[in-house]
């Protein structure tokens, strides 16, 4: 195959994703490989849009703001309304993952409250039956 151009297995490979995953991509408009028959051919710039779609999940983008992202970079301004509107994004992103963190470390301490509650129970449980 070709440098340029990527059998469906080859990217499957090449990004540790399965076919599936490629083809959902590609029905949300992700993706565009070429087709040749029943035979997808995936260019360098399907390559970068997916490597950008996995970092994006992996932040816990959702599909939709990566589509409107990906859609950016075909405006032919630099780049500069993409990365505005990245950079927008990512920046809501990360107040809502720490916001998450936050809540999440609230939830750990009372969990950890209640467990020392639970144990000096069984404590106070089993010094009881020992004195009767």
């Amino acid at each position: 195959m070709s440098e340029q151009l990527m059998t469906i297995r080859e990217m499957c490979e090449a990004f540790d994703v399965t076919a599936r995953t490629l083809r959902f991509y590609e029905s949300k408009e992700l993706l565009f490989p070429i087709r040749e028959g029943q035979k997808r051919l995936f260019t360098k710039r399907d390559r970068a849009r997916l490597k950008l779609i996995l970092r994006g999940k992996r932040f816990g983008f959702s599909l939709e703001d990566l589509r409107q992202l990906l859609d950016l970079y075909d405006l032919g301004d630099q780049q500069q309304t993409q990365l505005k509107a990245a950079y927008d994004v990512a920046c809501a992103r990360l107040a809502e993952m720490e916001r998450q963190r936050d809540d999440l470390n609230e939830a750990i301490a009372e969990l950890k409250e209640q467990l020392e509650w639970g144990a000096n129970m069984i404590d106070a449980t089993k010094n009881q039956k020992a004195a009767e």
